[in-house]
């Protein structure tokens, strides 16, 4: 499994980021090929101190290939290019193979 993670940093409108992530952006990347999963929260919370994220986004793709492709689409280039309509702060993204442990 791959997963992809944005991590968005304290918008100058929290209000206006909230109303377009749920309306506009989120169904957005509901479309994307070879989306398996994906989750979003809004109550990102430091252990410590005040957390430097205001929103987190996760999905998870079969593999790195399913996601590079998911992302270079036409769909994904309309995804990546809607951030701007929203996330002032930016946006941090991230992806990793996911390793499986044992307890």
């Amino acid at each position: 499994m791959h997963k992809l993670v944005v991590l968005y940093p304290h918008p100058a409108d929290p209000d206006h980021f909230r109303d377009h992530y749920v309306t506009n952006h989120l169904p957005l990347v509901t479309r994307l090929p070879g989306l398996l999963a994906w989750r979003y929260s809004f109550d990102v919370a430091a252990t410590q101190g005040q957390a430097p994220y205001f929103a987190i986004f996760e999905a998870e793709f079969a593999d790195a290939a399913t996601m590079n492709a998911a992302r270079a689409s036409p769909h994904g280039q309309q995804v990546t290019a809607d951030v701007a309509n929203y996330a002032t702060g930016g946006a941090v993204v991230i992806h990793y193979t996911v390793q499986h442990g044992t307890g």
